[in-house]
């Protein structure tokens, strides 16, 4: 299958806004998750695989993927670190990408649960869409895609 990549970084490349995988001409699945980690216009992780498969049995024909922090870190504790771990126009991808999909998956795992930002980014999504997700854990938190079975349904959230 072939794909048209994109991505969205930061100049200095430390943040990643957005990053888009495309094989058809229909809306795409938007996914919000934690943070930003390998994944870029050329390369393709884990995460991001999990998520063109997931859009893929959803029957959609590409993800947007934008995060509550867009530092780019391998592991969440990394943000701490980096001193406004959000970014600068993150805010603006998260409503952008929202507005333009087909539907959104909150996936942001039980890393997020106690952060403020998470509640930030879920009043700016409750006004421009009504958020999905793939599963819960057993907080009520979206589950991250590489933690749930290739059978996950996307289904209503309401937090």
């Amino acid at each position: 299958m072939s794909f048209q990549k994109s991505a969205v970084l930061s100049a200095c490349g430390k943040f990643r806004y957005r990053l888009g995988r495309r094989w058809g001409d229909g809306r795409p699945l938007a996914f919000v998750m934690v943070n930003p980690s390998t994944a870029d216009a050329d390369l393709d992780d884990p995460t991001i695989r999990r998520c063109i498969g997931f859009a893929r049995s959803h029957d959609f024909d590409a993800i947007d993927v934008v995060n509550l922090f867009a530092y780019r870190a391998t592991k969440p504790a990394d943000l701490k670190a980096a001193g406004y771990p959000v970014g600068d126009e993150n805010d603006d991808h998260i409503a952008r990408a929202a507005s333009s999909a087909g539907a959104v998956c909150c996936a942001w795992g039980s890393n997020a649960r106690m952060l403020v930002r998470q509640s930030e980014v879920i009043v700016m999504l409750r006004a421009l869409c009504r958020p999905m997700a793939l599963g819960l854990d057993s907080h009520g938190v979206p589950r991250h895609p590489l933690m749930l079975p290739n059978s996950a349904r996307l289904t209503e959230w309401t937090p």
